[in-house]
């Protein structure tokens, strides 16, 4: 049964939201529809691209840049137009401007603090192993003391 269920989840693929009514008849058209919506993130479904998903608005945004496409406009035009509705945040790839800074930079200061997060971890660890003390000769006979004491006990 286990098997069968690898089989199965790599052998899925990934489904397309795009409905029957949706496809233009003009292939040219439709398949830089296609490349456009798979750039474009769906506003509900995060990071999952309004190609793939089932969302109305994501179905509604797939309409409007096919209607954007067979008005004549270029595929530029089609990402400003969309952009200029929804802003930065529909698409995957934000262009680097004062506004979508922190979209670009957050990743990397996470990142940096993760690694400075480990490397205080381990140089304070570090640190505890080096001041282990060894007992003195006292310690070591009221330790030695205890547990025979212990043992008596036990048995």
């Amino acid at each position: 049964m286990i098997r069968i269920l690898l089989i199965l989840m790599f052998c899925a693929t990934t489904a397309h939201a795009v409905e029957p009514d949706e496809i233009l008849s003009d292939p040219a058209l439709e398949a830089r529809a296609r490349a456009i919506s798979a750039d474009l993130r769906c506003v509900v479904c995060q990071n999952e691209p309004i190609d793939t998903s089932n969302a109305g608005v994501a179905r509604d945004l797939r309409l409007l840049v096919r209607e954007r496409l067979v008005a004549g406009d270029t595929d530029k035009q089609v990402f400003d137009y969309v952009v200029a509705r929804y802003g930065d945040y529909v698409l995957f790839r934000p262009p680097w401007k004062p506004t979508t800074f922190a979209l670009w930079l957050t990743p990397i200061a996470l990142a940096i603090l993760g690694m400075l997060s480990v490397l205080l971890i381990l140089s304070r660890s570090s640190k505890g192993f080096a001041t282990i003390e060894v007992l003195s000769l006292e310690e070591e006979a009221q330790l030695s003391e205890i547990t025979k004491t212990k043992e008596n006990r036990d048995t």
